[in-house]
């Protein structure tokens, strides 16, 4: 399986699928931006590319050049990785929705940006990890996987991102692994597991999936 990786930042779960990639190869690491990410993807031999938004008239123009680049590679999918553009269906469409997203919330909760302060401020016991197929709105599409964990008294907005930064790290490439593996099944909007035991020990049973337990 071959999987572009779109980034905008230090790409971080970037590094995290590359050094435990199994079943799957990424064929491309591309960026909206310049961003720290690429150079540390050059280093470790991958192809790159920076389609920086500001060199575009419109979010149009910016995707079909970003499209074009994708399908030179001919990925069998696309995940982001810390990627701040929200994508338009058209482009989505064009990749037969093959498009996946990490977001650190438990969605449908706290889409959007800045959720860890939005967590503590409104007193959240609960913080987490979501994986989910991306649509043309907003950290929407079908969940794949979460993780949860606890919010701590002493939990500051550093901390808290620190812990789910960890937690996002593990659950990334396990899921992708499984994806490669065929352990889930995603047919457009549908996903079906058909095998989630590996993926349990890898997180330690800490994960849930679709129907969420």
């Amino acid at each position: 399986m071959k999987i572009a990786i779109l980034i905008s930042g230090r790409g971080s779960n970037m590094a995290a699928l590359s050094q435990t990639k199994q079943g799957f190869d990424i064929c491309l690491v591309a960026a909206d931006r310049p961003a720290e990410g690429l150079a540390v993807a050059q280093q470790d031999g991958y192809a790159t590319a920076l389609i920086d938004r500001s060199a575009y008239q419109s979010k149009q123009d910016h995707e079909a050049a970003l499209a074009e680049q994708i399908a030179a590679h001919n990925p069998d999918w696309i995940i982001l990785a810390g990627y701040m553009s929200v994508l338009s269906a058209s482009f989505i469409d064009r990749f037969d929705g093959r498009v996946i997203n990490i977001h650190p919330s438990l969605l449908p909760e706290y889409k959007g940006l800045n959720t860890h302060s939005r967590v503590l401020a409104d007193g959240g016991a609960h913080h987490g990890v979501s994986v989910h197929l991306v649509t043309a709105l907003l950290d929407d599409g079908p969940l794949l996987a979460q993780i949860q964990l606890d919010v701590n008294s002493d939990d500051t907005e550093a901390s808290l991102s620190k812990r789910v930064l960890g937690l996002e790290h593990q659950l990334y490439p396990a899921v992708i692994t499984a994806l490669a593996e065929g352990a889930v099944e995603i047919d457009r909007l549908a996903v079906r597991w058909s095998d989630t035991n590996r993926l349990k020990a890898i997180t330690g049973g800490i994960v849930s999936f679709p129907p969420l337990d």
